[in-house]
């Protein structure tokens, strides 16, 4: 059983920069998709960036050219870099280090943490 803890969430003004940290614990497969998902009041719970074993990376389009994902095997962790940060980004953000993809759809297979709140003030 995986277990994981999201760290690095605050409030931040808009234009803003927050770093956020997955450390995970567990079996976790070498080869596995990790990521970062979000969700905010009222909507569902979206993937924002996923890095392969291979450090190849994806994005949402919403965040693409201001969030940085990379990761640390060693350490089982998972990072996300935030920069320019704007109101829409405020959520809570999830990692989850079993991310599949099957037809073109993205889906998480892993286990969830408790998730870290960025709130972005204007």
């Amino acid at each position: 059983q995986v277990q994981l803890v999201e760290s690095g969430g605050g409030l931040v003004q808009a234009g803003g920069s927050l770093r956020l940290s997955c450390a995970a614990s567990g079996r976790i497969s070498r080869s596995n998709i990790m990521g970062w998902y979000r969700q905010a009041p009222g909507k569902q719970r979206d993937l924002v960036a996923a890095i392969t074993s291979g450090d190849s990376t994806k994005y949402a389009d919403s965040v693409k050219g201001r969030f940085t994902i990379s990761k640390d095997n060693a350490k089982n962790s998972v990072y996300l870099q935030m920069n320019s940060l704007s109101p829409e980004d405020t959520a809570v953000y999830y990692c989850n280090v079993d991310i599949r993809v099957r037809d073109r759809n993205w889906y998480a297979a892993g286990s969830w943490g408790q998730g870290t709140q960025v709130t972005v003030s204007s």
